[in-house]
């Protein structure tokens, strides 16, 4: 007898109704085209092939997280998965076998004979929803399928640390139809923060993350990471996410969020808004130095430069900043040395990150292939450098505590330099005026 996942306030099926249920459905068989992506995991996979050559390799997709007695987060595969198949579903696993061939193991639609169909609320279609049939799954991702009862455990799976060490490497360049989808994600970003510029009169930090998540949820499948809406102080909290303040005229409103598209790439895009509409002259200068820094990062970023350059680049024009406000106890030059960094207390974090699948894309790749590594044709990054004055920072004028400054773009590395993707959005103060006052006057 099959184990269905039922709820505690379910009713009692009589043997009746489960006859009754298994009649008079039509066939329903359907015939997909090959998704897009498809035409683009064969060389993924080819690729971990050749990393891992004779050998049996597992990626799992992964299933439901709980979030709270039966109810459970919106599913989101992992991204390797994704990468290698194209698939999306719960429960999947991609099997490389030793010569290289490669299998998709799914859970079907399921049937109309054993009851599944009505009574499981995890896996029946009247619960959750419609499955492809292997059928359909083999014509849209090109791959063999078959059921997931009929998986051979055995070999490595991406909990293995190797193999999430590679599966992090083989993702950090990105072809062109990825780069397709993160120009997507940005497009869709960048209405977001317009929508964001249209709602901020009378809004709030809570409603203006509504705003942007409907966006998100209108053209793409959800935010890529929980959305940043800090105002005032809270810009001075790097991972702001509580999103519960109030918007004030003349404070400064940070905004970092992004969309993940329907093929799961996300944009990652942070600007500085102000909620009244102009900078104060304080605001503006602050606001300047960051975008300087910003510039200087963005100039020096082409294939061959070593990773972490663009951080230098930004740290000195930030450093050389602090001191001119007097904030620097020491020379900017003095600060800049690595037994030193004291402008580290106003600037703290990093300068980007890997972009793609995930917003901290290819986290798990080795330090000699990303931080420690060199820029290549198909990076793409985020360049974030920031200033950050907590409100009880005794060593700064008063009238610069409680204020965050970040403005971050998403790049992509070329073969002779790099491109904005993010440069729908303004970069500097005066455009960043003039943009949310002839945005504030146009509608969606």
């Amino acid at each position: 007898m099959k184990k269905f996942h039922t709820g505690s306030h379910d009713l009692p099926v009589s043997a009746a109704l489960e006859e009754f249920m298994r009649t008079g459905w039509l066939d329903t068989e359907l015939d997909p085209p090959p998704l897009e992506v498809a035409a683009w995991t064969p060389a993924r996979r080819d690729r971990l092939q050749q990393a891992f050559p004779g050998e049996r390799i597992i990626v799992r997709s992964g299933d439901f997280r709980q979030r709270s007695a039966d109810q459970h987060y919106r599913f989101r595969p992992h991204s390797a998965y994704v990468w290698l198949s194209g698939d999306q579903s719960s429960e999947g696993v991609l099997v490389k076998e030793p010569d290289g061939e490669c299998a998709l193991y799914l859970r079907p639609r399921s049937d109309r004979d054993n009851g599944e169909f009505f009574r499981d609320r995890k896996h029946g279609e009247l619960w959750a929803g419609r499955r492809a049939t292997l059928a359909e799954s083999a014509k849209q991702f090109g791959l063999p399928t078959r059921h997931i009862d009929d998986l051979r455990e055995g070999g490595r799976d991406q909990t293995d640390p190797e193999v999430a060490t590679v599966l992090s490497e083989l993702r950090l360049i990105k072809d062109a139809w990825e780069v397709a989808q993160l120009r997507e994600a940005v497009a869709g970003t960048t209405r977001g923060f317009e929508d964001v510029v249209r709602a901020l009169p009378g809004g709030s930090e809570r409603s203006l993350e509504g705003v942007f998540w409907s966006r998100a949820r209108l053209e793409g499948n959800d935010v890529g990471y929980n959305s940043i809406v800090a105002a005032g102080a809270h810009a001075a909290t790097l991972h702001w996410t509580d999103n519960d303040g109030p918007l004030r005229d003349g404070d400064l409103l940070l905004l970092d969020a992004g969309m993940e598209t329907t093929s799961l790439y996300t944009a990652d895009v942070t600007r500085i808004l102000p909620i009244s509409g102009c900078f104060s002259p304080l605001q503006r200068d602050l606001y300047e130095l960051c975008r300087r820094a910003n510039d200087a990062a963005i100039a020096v970023l082409k294939p061959g430069v070593a990773y972490r350059e663009f951080h230098r680049a930004a740290m000195t024009v930030l450093a050389h900043g602090l001191a001119d406000l007097g904030v620097l106890p020491v020379s900017a030059d003095e600060a800049l040395q690595e037994d030193n960094g004291l402008h580290r207390r106003w600037t703290l974090c990093g300068s980007g990150h890997m972009l793609g699948l995930d917003v901290h894309d290819c986290a798990q790749a080795r330090s000699t292939e990303y931080l420690d590594g060199t820029l290549a044709e198909g990076h793409v990054l985020t360049v974030e450098p920031g200033i950050y004055f907590q409100a009880d920072d005794a060593l700064i004028p008063a009238e610069m505590r409680g204020m965050g400054f970040r403005i971050e773009e998403d790049i992509l590395i070329t073969d002779s330099g790099c491109t904005i993707l993010s440069d729908g959005l303004p970069r500097t103060a005066a455009d960043v005026e003039s943009w949310m006052d002839r945005v504030s006057r146009t509608s969606a």
